[in-house]
């Protein structure tokens, strides 16, 4: 369960939640999710989750492949964010967590009630939709809110005419 959405009380608006990794089809996501937000004066949230099983090494190698790890998620949301401010003007919200990305997401949806919309991207490839997608159509990670899945091989038109 989760706790009450409180984007449409006064003084809140929408939130809608992308998901920043090194999949192909992330672009996507945040390429709908952006203009969603801008079409209905909302928010947009980019979340990078850095997972903690890559620190399993010695201690000194651990501080510093954390910090390497945290300055390879800023620099990614820093490009994902210029790319949204450039093209449409808004300012997103960006958020660094490490933990398991399933479980991450749920509880930043839990913290910030104002996050109604999660967007993610399909990916096309032989491989399957993609990590997160496939976690939401298995039965272990259904996410507390709805969940817009967007096609990898939508172009930026078909994008601002959807969103």
């Amino acid at each position: 369960m989760v706790s009450k959405r409180l984007s449409r009380e006064a003084g809140h608006r929408r939130k809608f939640l992308a998901i920043i990794d090194d999949t192909p089809e992330c672009e996507r996501a945040v390429a709908y999710a952006s203009k969603r937000a801008q079409s209905t004066s909302g928010v947009l949230v980019l979340l990078y989750v850095i997972e903690p099983d890559d620190f399993q090494h010695w201690l000194g190698v651990e501080k510093i492949m954390r910090e390497e790890a945290t300055a390879t998620a800023r620099a990614a949301l820093d490009s994902y964010a210029n790319k949204v401010r450039q093209k449409l003007g808004i300012e997103p919200e960006l958020v660094v967590r490490e933990g398991k990305p399933t479980e991450e997401i749920h509880k930043l949806i839990e913290e910030d009630q104002d996050i109604a919309i999660l967007v993610l991207a399909a990916g096309a490839g032989k491989e399957g939709p993609g990590p997160l997608v496939g976690a939401v159509a298995g039965k272990g990670a259904a996410f507390p809110i709805p969940v817009t899945v967007v096609p990898q091989n939508l172009s930026d038109e078909e994008i601002d005419s959807l969103a």
